[in-house]
């Protein structure tokens, strides 16, 4: 097991890692820009370390300052956390030769499953399903009108090398396909500097269900069952909850059979998440493999009382995996909300001083977050500053306690999305459960 480990992100999941290494035994190092010196990762690390100014890409996108800032410390091993460079291979591939362990899967796994087109190929290699489309990157218009045409509209272009909801347009119809196109290229080429897209068939009314896998360096591959992340605006997630409110015991576990056999196809190590698309016969289609921890991980902790984190650094520092599958249980429902910083009814960022924080608590309560009375939210970065998880024996019962956690969440100074949720969370169309990636279009209309 590792001494010591850098944590090369901010915010809360630099807080989350440090709090799983200290009930380990291990020593933290947060690295961190000069405005955020009294960030809450920085005030409860072993140690820290100033890596640049405000600007991501000179702080936590600058790979040497983090590289010196490990070898400085004598780190063992660097925790990217998600966002930033957790899927970065030429970060991972930096980390090992400079004698650094990466948490996280190799830059081979990163290179594969980062590319998207790519990653088609190879799960359909696998016997996995994907959602019609290229095999590859499309550069040729002709070709491309050619496959729209064969599959049929809507379609969805993506950036190859893309997340988060970039480089995406879908396209309805036939005279908007060269315009999206290109603005799906261009978008792509300043987010990733990878200009390359391909196209897939849009499906409507589908559900955006992922499955949490853990692997060893033995070949041993798990999953934790199923994460429902269908609650989104402009493909970025708001909402999570596990299990999914539609799959029964033999979807379950055909899903979780297909992201491990999507696994293997990677030759996968370590903690990973396989994204699919359910779509209303409940045909599944591959989607995407995420080679990091994700911001919704918190939910599949609460419904199998097992710490990811934790997992995951002992995977990296070469130990096998502690459970077999048939260890794995489920039990009862977790519901995840993010907290942004935004205007509930804009998403509009919102930073500032919070004056006064007041976390909810109570059973089945849990806060992540790196917020604090007195904390100004910088600016420049995500706008995420809490995430707030509950877990109760059923679905319904997950739904009110969330609603009385809400209720009690208060953050004064600057304006966050909780109006919102609650709104969602007394809504009849997600207390039915019955809804799909389309959910905010429907609500909005209910609304």
């Amino acid at each position: 097991m590792f001494s010591k480990i850098l944590i090369a992100n901010r915010g809360e999941i630099a807080v989350r890692i440090i709090r799983a290494c200290r009930e380990l035994g291990i020593s933290t190092v947060a690295v961190h820009s000069d405005v955020e010196r009294s960030a809450l990762h920085v005030r409860i690390a072993d140690e820290s370390v100033c890596i640049g100014p405000a600007a991501v890409s000179e702080s936590y996108l600058n790979i040497p300052a983090i590289i010196s800032a490990a070898e400085i410390t004598d780190s063992e091993a660097v925790h990217p956390g998600y966002g930033f460079l957790s899927e970065n291979p030429q970060f991972a591939d930096a980390c090992r030769a400079s004698g650094i362990n990466f948490i996280g899967p190799s830059a081979e796994n990163i290179r594969s499953a980062g590319d998207k087109s790519r990653a088609r190929q190879i799960i359909k290699h696998a016997g996995v399903p994907v959602v019609p489309g290229s095999d590859g990157p499309m550069s040729d218009e002709k070709a491309m009108i050619a496959l729209v045409k064969k599959i049929g509209l809507p379609v969805i272009v993506k950036a190859s090398a893309g997340g988060g909801g970039r480089g995406m347009r879908v396209v309805e119809r036939y005279e908007d396909l060269k315009h999206s196109f290109n603005m799906a290229r261009s978008e792509a080429l300043s987010a990733f500097g990878n200009g390359d897209v391909y196209i897939e068939k849009f499906i409507t009314r589908m559900r955006h269900v992922e499955v949490q896998i853990m692997a060893d360096t033995s070949g041993n591959i798990i999953h934790l069952g199923e994460r429902d992340c269908s609650v989104q605006r402009r493909h970025q997630k708001l909402i999570e909850e596990s299990p999914s409110p539609v799959l029964t015991d033999r979807l379950r576990r055909k899903i979780g059979n297909l992201a491990i056999k999507a696994a293997k196809a990677f030759d996968y190590t370590n903690v990973g998440t396989v994204e699919f698309i359910v779509d209303n016969e409940n045909n599944m289609y591959f989607m995407e493999m995420n080679t990091r921890v994700q911001v919704e991980h918190p939910v599949t902790e609460m419904v199998t009382g097992i710490d990811i984190i934790k997992e995951q650094i002992r995977l990296a520092s070469g130990l096998p995996l502690s459970r077999k599958q048939a260890s794995i249980k489920l039990s009862g429902h977790s519901i995840e909300c993010r907290i942004n910083a935004e205007d509930p009814d804009k998403f509009i960022p919102s930073p500032g001083l919070i004056s006064t924080i007041i976390q909810p608590g109570g059973p089945g309560v849990r806060v992540d977050t790196a917020a604090y009375t007195g904390w100004s939210v910088p600016p420049y970065y995500d706008s995420m500053i809490a995430k707030l998880i509950v877990h109760a024996s059923d679905r319904k019962e997950a739904i009110a306690r969330m609603r009385r956690a809400l209720s009690e969440f208060i953050i004064d100074g600057i304006r966050t999305t909780i109006p919102f949720h609650e709104r969602v969370m007394a809504s009849s169309l997600f207390q039915s459960g019955r809804f799909g990636v389309d959910f905010i279009e429907r609500f909005n209309e209910q609304s």
